[in-house]
């Protein structure tokens, strides 16, 4: 079995877990604007950091909603965001629709 070496420790560790899963997505929105960033300025050092580090979170979160409706929309958001930003982006992903994926999550955060 893969060991994998977390980013995010004091997350994996199961403060993750305890979050709502609104406050997730927006951390993960948060990475997933910094790859952003990177990949328009040419950068993919950088983008592929925080490609990861995103990456990683969702993967925290299928853990701690394994058992839960949704959990086909969070494999399917790793699959789309791998492809994107490692892949072929066979799926025809856009920077700009990743990042309004996340912002539904931080508009309702502000009500």
């Amino acid at each position: 079995m893969l060991k994998m070496e977390f980013q995010h420790k004091d997350l994996a560790a199961g403060r993750w877990a305890q979050m709502s899963l609104a406050e997730q997505m927006l951390n993960i929105g948060s990475e997933v604007s910094r790859a952003n960033r990177w990949k328009a300025k040419g950068n993919e050092e950088q983008c592929h950091r925080a490609a990861d580090r995103a990456l990683e979170l969702v993967s925290l979160t299928i853990d701690a909603h394994k058992n839960r409706a949704g959990l086909g929309e969070l494999c399917r958001l790793y699959e789309v965001m791998a492809d994107f930003y490692y892949g072929d982006n066979i799926y025809q992903t856009e920077a700009n629709s990743l990042q309004r994926y996340f912002d539904v999550f931080y508009s309702d955060k502000k009500k």
